[in-house]
């Protein structure tokens, strides 16, 4: 993760509406690796009405409950890696509108999920994961689930397309598989041609040729990382959650042209935030550097 002077610190949102342990544990993790500063925060909406006192006295007691999650999540983390610069603030402002502001600036944003439905996630005040993710200009890594590491072998995921936002996908799994010690697999899905000219095998073994070439130079600048590359047929998103099915996370490029749109977030991406079983780090076509 290419960082600038002023992004050096891993932001992890803390929801006090839960423990959300496993974002802030992965976030620490995360941090600890990279060597960075990892900041915890909560945003909360300003209070509406400070004149009537029980109105005012419920804000502070909602402000006192997410400072004491700050303060619960701060000493988890640090406990779970001593020396680990922690910081955490509660701030004022639009949830959403905050935290996508601070990840402007951010190494890396991570946030926790829910698992909400499509037609859940949208009225739900406390989603944040779509419109953060949407706008950030840093990686996003939203976990809902914990990374697989009973395979034998643990792996990384990263979706290919030949988009901008792809290659900055395929830059930072190398980093993380490099510092995390496990292999990666690189993963191309392509719709079959409505009318066929050739056998699927024979565009296939195109595609492969393609690939490789991608990927061998990142295999010559990484060379203690093993790189393996596949094309499949069938769905993007279906494929590629069922390729991270077991593996630690799985990282995709967003909103770069000519990749996986669709939506303002992209629809492999969105796709992807509710299919996977694993984190999902999604990396902007020019990533904050």
């Amino acid at each position: 993760m290419t960082t600038g002077t002023g992004r050096r610190t891993v932001v992890a949102a803390v929801d006090p509406a839960r423990t959300g342990r496993l974002a802030t544990a992965w976030a620490a993790d995360e941090a600890h690796r990279r060597g960075l500063p990892l900041r915890l925060v909560v945003a909360m909406e300003p209070a509406r009405d400070t004149w009537h006192a029980v109105d005012a006295a419920r804000y502070r007691a909602r402000a006192e409950a997410r400072a004491e999650a700050l303060r619960r999540a701060a000493d988890g983390a640090r406990a779970r890696h001593p020396g680990l610069n922690v910081s955490s603030a509660l701030l004022r402002g639009a949830p959403a509108a905050v935290l996508a502001g601070l990840a402007q600036e951010a190494a890396l944003m991570v946030l926790g999920s829910r698992h909400l439905s499509r037609t859940e996630e949208f009225p739900d005040a406390g989603s944040l994961v779509v419109p953060v993710t949407a706008q950030a200009r840093c990686p996003v890594a939203v976990v809902g689930d914990a990374e697989h590491r009973t395979q034998e072998y643990p792996y990384l995921v990263v979706g290919i397309d030949g988009s901008p936002s792809a290659q900055s996908a395929l830059a930072l799994a190398c980093e993380e598989a490099d510092l995390r010690g496990c292999l990666l697999r690189a993963v191309a899905v392509r719709q079959p041609p409505l009318f066929p000219t050739r056998p699927e095998g024979a565009w296939l073994d195109g595609e492969r040729l393609l690939l490789a070439e991608e990927t061998a130079r990142w295999a010559e600048k990484y060379p203690d990382i093993t790189i393996t590359h596949e094309v499949l047929a069938g769905s993007p998103v279906e494929r590629l959650a069922e390729s991270a099915e077991h593996a630690v996370a799985v990282v995709v490029g967003r909103r770069g042209r000519g990749g996986y749109t669709g939506m303002r977030l992209g629809s492999v991406v969105h796709g992807l935030l509710h299919r996977a079983h694993c984190p999902v780090i999604t990396v902007p076509a020019e990533p904050a550097g």
